[in-house]
């Protein structure tokens, strides 16, 4: 087995020249977008200090990360904690406004504090059961902000000469259920169009642990609720799923679109048999013709009674602004379009939106 891996791995080069279309349409992602010009800059509140601690998805704690080192240069006085552990890990400490995270700008080496956790960063929407557990516990409905657009991409090894994936292929390699009705399970590279070398070498799924909420959307969207196969290797992690892949020349997994590598590759997805492949970029996540298009959040416990606290209501307006999502846009994700940051500055401000988002809100409504 070892021998034919490496076979593989040399061989490839050959192959790799063949398949220069496929890896044109990867450059494509790479392509970095434009943030919507509807969007206002940031205006900064003076004499705003205090602490925030953000919990949750692995997906989204770089974008803010990101974004929290750009706001510390306008409100140096407010002190930022970012922890990362997965959307349904981080979630139950939100639920119970407790949180163990490290103190200072999302700085690993830290010490622990506890405290309330004050945004949940989730890769996910919340599920209505969820979304019932809050309103039962505090009296008022949880406050969604979207905060960028995302593509959960599949990856393999660079060395994969793999041209494009059909949904209902992706299912039954994942999935033990095969419910998008594929003949038989994928176990091998050779029965999803591979040659040579590769045709009886089989394929090494890998995913993310339990606690990570793009597991969550993977299994819900491709596998459509079924169950999945024993053989997938569950990794803590995007990162560590990454570095898995870099190192396996036969395996495939899924993570956000910001994980890319010189490493690995985004292979195209196909909703179904016959139609194109669609790699992720700005536009085929927003427009929806990538298959695993989603939003990242942020969500809130505001008491709609009082006041946003000074700290978290000028974060997240910087989230909504130009400055911000650029910061989403260096992270690797794709920014929101001006229509949906003026109904999030709605919801921050009760209905106070400021006239440039007004009239971006106005053009979108206009154009559709």
């Amino acid at each position: 087995m070892m021998r034919k891996t490496t076979m593989i791995v040399m061989g490839c080069l050959g192959i790799l020249s063949a398949a220069t279309d496929s890896h044109a349409e990867v450059s494509s992602v790479s392509a970095r977008p434009v943030v919507d010009s509807g969007i206002g800059h940031y205006t900064a509140k003076t004499g705003v200090s205090g602490g925030l601690a953000i919990a949750g998805s692995e997906t989204v704690q770089p974008i803010v990360a990101k974004i929290a080192s750009a706001f510390r240069q306008w409100q140096p006085d407010v002190k930022i904690a970012i922890q990362g552990g997965g959307t349904d890990a981080a979630l139950m400490g939100f639920l119970q406004g407790q949180a163990t995270i490290r103190r200072g700008d999302a700085n690993p080496k830290g010490h622990l504090v506890s405290g309330s956790i004050a945004l949940l960063a989730a890769s996910r929407p919340l599920t209505e059961k969820e979304r019932k557990d809050f309103l039962s516990r505090y009296g008022y409905e949880v406050t969604e902000i979207p905060i960028a657009w995302d593509a959960i991409a599949v990856y393999v090894n660079r060395q994969n000469p793999i041209e494009g994936l059909t949904m209902e292929q992706l299912d039954a390699i994942f999935g033990k259920d095969r419910k998008r009705g594929f003949r038989e399970a994928i176990t091998t590279w050779g029965q999803i169009g591979l040659k040579d070398e590769w045709a009886q070498q089989p394929v090494h799924p890998y995913g993310q642990d339990r606690n990570s909420g793009t597991r969550g959307f993977f299994i819900s969207h491709v596998l459509q609720d079924g169950n999945l196969r024993a053989e997938v290797r569950e990794e803590r992690g995007p990162a560590s799923e990454i570095l898995a892949l870099s190192r396996d020349v036969l395996g495939i997994g899924y993570a956000g679109v910001g994980f890319q590598a010189s490493t690995v590759r985004i292979v195209p997805l196909a909703e179904r048999s016959g139609t194109g492949f669609v790699m992720p970029t700005a536009e085929t996540t927003s427009n929806g013709t990538y298959p695993l298009s989603r939003q990242l959040y942020l969500y809130a416990n505001k008491d709609p009674k009082a006041e946003w606290e000074p700290a978290m209501l000028e974060f997240l307006k910087f989230v909504n602004s130009q400055e911000g999502q650029n910061m989403v846009v260096k992270a690797g994700a794709y920014p929101l379009p001006a229509d949906q940051v003026a109904r999030n500055i709605h919801a921050l401000t009760g209905g106070a939106i400021s006239a440039a988002a007004s009239e971006a809100t106005l053009l979108a409504t206009n154009a559709r």
